[in-house]
């Protein structure tokens, strides 16, 4: 037995005996946290057409000794914990033996975008970030990320590509469902509380690894748009509130948070240079580490080095700002501003190439690996936690307490920006859109036609404007304002027979005529049809407050300022608000 192997030995004598053992190969495979799929039956995937992943998962493990991968896709809790188990077999029996360390993006709520979560499958389903945000309770929110824990835990997850702190200040910006919300102070409380549910009070073998997003802030962005693709790199801080925007990671950092991924966003404007988040030196090692004492793992968002092929389309690489240089040069930028590790990526060679001729010395490749080394250690990955139980990951996802806990705190983040006649009583002829009459038909009596109806209860989801690239489709941008047509079809229902309107608030919809017709008006942040239906029959209460201001109109949104918090003028609601039934 090597001294790394040896459970009692303290974790730092491990690592520097694992690291004298490997070969620059070896290192450089550490600092790719590239990406997997999984067939549905549990078995690692052997071939791939190159459509959505270039590497087979042997390819990635035995050949290119790549040890860190996030999970694409949703699947059973069995098979998840299968598969993990035989992808550490495989990495049990390379050279060293090093475990995988497995990450995931969010699978506890209702948003299914590949880029950046996954709706809950067989995972308990609660209300995304902002609906925990509405609530305004800490506690909860710990006890959401406890769950969390437990349910990644049985499959095998050990890192969490979450909590997402950015501050949603620009209205547009397609990410915010992921966030607090608006507010510096509340989204401080709630990481702080996320944070230590997902780790406890220090990193071991009972915790999940939370890599907190995206630093130092990814609000900003200019016109909404999105810095995954080239027409939304820039962020631009007008309000002059670039400090504001950094003030829920120092409370992430307070409560002891594992890793941190830069945002792709270039900034402009500003005293920074104008390269991506991720090859800053100024704010990683500048700012992160430097002023605010982050000594933890940088892994960069996905994508920095080399263009890729996503849904058979080809995106560029997310090189903001140095977009001339070769994917060495990006690399070695990386590595130069404080990087640790490239998410999304797949070349070792890369880097040794960059260390045999000298452009980066190998002892900065050792101050990575050795962070990254000393996790897994600390994760218990390199003994009893290496390998996970199926029949217990069966039992433990979606369990009967963890699911209750989601449902009631759907119905908890449910928030009534007008009330009318709720909470409704007796059980009236009801028409529903977008709801399933079958969950319906608990409450009243489902009618075919509105003008049968003595309610209508219409369900709604923020506007959005449609993107021509697959990938793109999935990040919901543009305009807030619902169509000409498809207003003026709201409303003739809501002429027709008195609505209840519920939308879905992924984004700050633009809604003043919906507000001024519908006998009562909700928003929800994922919430099933039966938690929607309790709380407007009165059985659950609501108890959400709006998470962001909802602008008045488009112009409001264009004349605001990106960087500064409920900016729009004369909102419609504005932060904070909602009523109790």
């Amino acid at each position: 037995m090597h001294p790394y192997q040896d459970p009692t030995r303290p974790v730092a004598e491990r690592v520097e005996d694992l690291l004298s053992r490997m070969t620059l190969e070896e290192k450089a495979g550490q600092l790719f946290h590239s990406m997997l799929m999984m067939n549905p039956d549990g078995t690692p995937v052997t071939e791939t057409d190159g459509s959505m992943l270039e590497f087979t998962t042997p390819e990635l493990i035995e050949g290119l000794g790549l040890t860190h991968f996030n999970l694409l896709g949703s699947y059973g809790a069995r098979e998840m914990a299968q598969w993990h188990n035989a992808i550490q077999e495989m990495a049990a029996a390379t050279r060293l033996g090093i475990p995988v360390s497995l990450s995931t993006d969010p699978r506890h709520a209702f948003t299914d975008n590949i880029g950046a979560s996954f709706n809950s499958g067989a995972f308990s389903a609660w209300p995304e970030a902002l609906g925990l945000a509405a609530i305004r309770d800490p506690e909860l929110v710990f006890r959401f990320a406890d769950t969390v824990r437990r349910e990644y835990l049985s499959v095998g997850f050990r890192t969490a590509l979450h909590p997402q702190i950015d501050l949603a200040t620009e209205p547009r910006w397609s990410r915010q469902s992921g966030t607090f919300g608006s507010d510096a102070a509340l989204t401080g409380e709630l990481v702080r509380a996320y944070v230590l549910g997902l780790q406890g009070e220090e990193l071991g073998p009972d915790s999940v690894a939370a890599m907190v997003k995206h630093f130092p802030g990814g609000g900003p962005q200019k016109d909404g748009e999105d810095p995954h693709f080239p027409h939304g790199k820039e962020q631009i801080y007008p309000g002059g509130l670039r400090e504001h925007h950094l003030e829920p990671f120092k409370a992430a950092i307070a409560a002891g948070c594992s890793q941190m991924m830069p945002y792709y966003g270039q900034p402009v404007g500003t005293d920074w240079e104008e390269v991506g988040f991720g090859f800053n030196r100024g704010v990683i090692q500048g700012l992160l580490r430097d002023e605010l004492g982050f000594t933890g793992i940088v892994c960069t968002d996905w994508g920095l080095l080399n263009d890729g092929e996503i849904f058979g389309e080809m995106h560029e690489a997310r090189a903001w700002g140095v977009e001339h240089l070769s994917v060495a040069e990006r690399a070695a930028k990386a590595l130069d501003a404080g990087a640790d590790q490239f998410g999304g990526e797949e070349c070792p060679e890369v880097i040794v190439e960059l260390v045999r001729s000298g452009r980066v010395a190998e002892s900065r490749i050792d101050a990575s690996v050795r962070r990254l080394l000393r996790e897994k250690f600390v994760l218990g990955l390199f003994d009893e936690r290496r390998y996970v139980d199926p029949d217990e990951a069966a039992e433990t996802v979606g369990r009967a307490d963890f699911t209750a806990l989601g449902a009631a705190a759907q119905r908890r983040s449910l928030t009534v920006l007008t009330d009318g006649p709720l909470p409704l009583k007796g059980k009236p002829r009801l028409y529903v859109e977008n709801v399933d009459p079958a969950a319906a038909a608990a409450y009243g009596e489902i009618v075919a036609e509105p003008a049968d109806a003595e309610l209508a209860i219409l369900r709604l989801r923020t506007p959005f404007e449609e993107r021509p690239n697959k990938f793109e489709s999935f990040f919901h941008s543009g305009s807030l304002a619902f169509p000409d047509a498809e207003l003026a079809r709201v409303l003739d229902l809501l002429r027709t027979v008195p609505t209840i309107v519920c939308v879905n608030l992924e984004r700050p919809a633009v809604l003043p005529e919906i507000a001024g017709h519908a006998a009562a008006l909700l928003a929800d942040y994922g919430a099933s049809d039966e938690a929607l239906l309790d709380v407007v029959f009165g059985r659950a209460k609501p108890e959400g407050r709006l998470p962001f201001e909802l602008p008045r109109s488009m112009a409001a949104v264009e004349a605001s300022r990106p960087d500064v918090p409920n900016d729009t003028v004369d909102p419609v609601f504005p932060y904070g608000h909602g009523l109790e039934i």
